[in-house]
């Protein structure tokens, strides 16, 4: 497909995606097909031709919408919002052509700065203290977009580990000449009963042990339980370094106490890391930013534009505190 082809094409393809999704009530959300459906519909290899794009057009409607699940179905009501609009889609489009690789400011600097630009944008419509925004911490705060938030929470636990391996060799005498590797099987981590499966899943891949506290009868952490926990955990040689808060939990929408739980993490050198993924946007909202009441207490939070900002997935948005716990995790010098 030479570029004049394209331009004809991508018309076409623009006015199906306008018809689809302007009719996309007329079709059944859920697919009717079995595992394997597709197997039958293609061919056995890949063809050694190109084929033309109007043969490939047609397979849109022969061969991917019968396996769709049509999640921007008004009738969608499974799993969570994963909501588009036709400006994300333009977006995305201009996007795709320019192609950059947005991994320092040298390989793209309209990328970096507009990412700085519109995360403190967003971060003051939420209501985030200004140690979170770029123009307001010196440099030492800010936000930056990730996947999803299961990646958000688990970065944040593994700047919470460096920081805490860090904390432990300079300020314990028997721990300085220990490797990391005995300082990490020591540490610990929490949630609560009700926080994401992500959060699990961060502790298994980071190697560390994570405690899962009983939340109250409103499905929310409260911090008399996690004073528990914390001593239980001490009074064994463990170290306490992690708690990831949920403000909108994917089972019941509740919400842990913040300000209950911040002077305590405070008082332990506990990394606190907020998951609102699914409700985090409800907090441009000014009556609904009591919820966020305490976040002057955490080190990190993340939620999903991609959920009810009509943002093409996968966009997460996360804030840090203090970014330099995250370059003394990532950070390398390759010699490219």
């Amino acid at each position: 497909m030479n570029w004049e082809e394209f331009r004809v094409n991508g018309k076409e393809l623009v006015d199906y995606i306008t018809d689809y999704l302007e009719t996309i009530r007329t079709r059944r959300v859920f697919p009717n097909v079995k595992p394997g459906y597709m197997k039958a519909l293609l061919p056995e290899s890949a063809p050694v031709n190109g084929e033309s794009w109007a043969a490939i057009f047609g397979d849109i409607e022969k061969v991917i919408m019968p396996g769709i699940t049509h999640w921007q179905s008004p009738f969608m009501h499974a799993y969570f919002p994963a909501l588009n609009c036709p400006a994300s889609l333009l977006g995305d489009m201009l996007a795709n052509a320019i192609n950059s690789l947005g991994f320092t400011w040298a390989s793209s600097p309209a990328v970096t700065e507009l990412e700085i630009i519109v995360m403190d944008w967003l971060g003051e419509m939420i209501g985030l203290p200004g140690e979170f925004l770029h123009s307001k911490s010196n440099g030492n705060g800010g936000g930056v977009i990730q996947t999803t938030a299961s990646e958000a929470t688990f970065i944040a636990l593994l700047a919470a580990r460096t920081e805490m391996i860090r904390r432990v060799k300079d300020e314990l005498e028997d721990y300085a000449s220990l490797e990391d590797a005995y300082i990490n099987s020591r540490l610990v981590a929490y949630c609560s009963d009700q926080a994401h499966s992500s959060v699990e899943k961060a502790g298994l891949i980071g190697l560390v042990k994570m405690r899962y506290i009983e939340s109250d009868e409103h499905y929310s952490l409260r911090g008399d339980r996690l004073v528990e926990v914390i001593r239980e955990d001490r009074a064994q040689g463990l170290i306490p370094f992690f708690l990831c808060a949920t403000l909108g939990t994917t089972g019941a929408c509740a919400f842990d106490h913040l300000k209950e739980l911040g002077p305590i993490a405070r008082e332990e050198n506990i990394w606190i890391h907020v998951d609102a993924a699914y409700a985090g946007t409800a907090f441009i909202c000014p009556e609904y930013q009591s919820w966020l009441d305490g976040v002057e207490m955490v080190q990190s939070l993340a939620f999903n534009p991609s959920k009810w900002m009509m943002v093409h997935f996968d966009c997460t948005a996360m804030w840090v505190r203090n970014s330099s716990s995250l370059h003394r995790t990532f950070n390398v010098d390759p010699l490219y």
